[in-house]
């Protein structure tokens, strides 16, 4: 008798069932993590490269119209004008992440403002001005200004064009504590600057670090206290904040600089030499 076939009554023969395969548990998960491992690739893909188109247009276009409005105020100066929520005021540099690492400083730190570049925190002071010019930045997908921020090393420049000048800021020392902390300060501080961060008011800020993101004193008008009102005889100091770690916000990693030279632009488009450093 053929192993395919099984005889009936009368010398007919029937086709045998196919026996259904049980479907295991197991399978069932497997299926089931692999089906979610692919839809977290492709949103990892849609918010680290996606977004980031968008948010490089949203950026370009308002560096543009920035551009637009300081022509205009050089043909018919009006004096300062506030930037509106979403607007830019301003261009970040950080020399050491490339030449190529320029964005727009738009006002705000909404969603829809991040979208568009680094944005002020409304509450600190302006690029220049004593006190604490604060700036938040996504780190992975819109444009992901902040990325790169662990690299960042003590003296590094922070560099913020305006209309007017060129504001350049320096990474104040990260984890050296006594005369090493006023080693490093000294590379790039000036003395009155390297003892108040010695045993002065800046004595326990740190050029970078993790926190909570609960933790607002980091853009305090000194950073690390709860003087929230500037006075003209505070430095003049820059924070970064941004998510930690990447594609989480659970933490906020903060990067802390002081202001060591306000170059005025001459106006003849020449660009100062700490751009060049790397």
């Amino acid at each position: 008798m053929s192993t395919s076939t099984i005889s009936a009554p009368g010398g007919h023969t029937q086709n045998p069932q196919p026996r259904r395969s049980k479907v295991s548990i197991s399978q069932v998960i497997g299926e089931l993590l692999l089906t979610v491992g692919v839809v977290l690739f492709l949103f990892a893909f849609y918010e680290s490269y996606w977004t980031n188109i968008a948010s490089g247009k949203a950026n370009a276009a308002a560096d543009a119209q920035m551009e637009e409005q300081w022509q205009n105020q050089r043909v018919n100066p009006r004096g300062q004008i506030t930037p509106a929520l979403g607007d830019a005021f301003a261009r970040l540099y950080i020399p050491t992440f490339g030449s190529d690492f320029q964005f727009a400083v738009v006002e705000g730190t909404s969603d829809e403002d991040l979208n568009r570049g680094p944005g002020r925190y409304v509450d600190t002071q302006m690029p220049g001005e004593a006190g604490n010019f604060a700036i938040a930045g996504h780190r992975v997908g819109k444009g992901a200004p902040f990325n790169d921020l662990g690299n960042l090393q003590t003296c590094d420049a922070i560099v913020i064009e305006t209309q007017t000048a060129w504001e350049v800021y320096r990474v104040l020392p990260i984890d050296a504590q006594g005369e090493a902390r006023r080693a490093e300060a000294l590379d790039c501080f000036t003395p009155e600057q390297t003892e108040r961060m010695i045993s002065g008011e800046y004595a326990g800020v740190n050029g970078r670090y993790i926190t909570t993101p609960g933790d607002i004193n980091t853009i305090s008008a000194v950073p690390g206290t709860d003087i929230i009102t500037a006075d003209p005889g505070m430095e003049k100091m820059i924070t970064l904040t941004t998510c930690h770690p990447q594609f989480s916000n659970a933490e906020r990693m903060i990067v802390h600089g002081m202001l060591t030279d306000s170059i005025p632009k001459v106006g003849d488009g020449s660009r100062p030499a700490v751009l060049q450093e790397a």
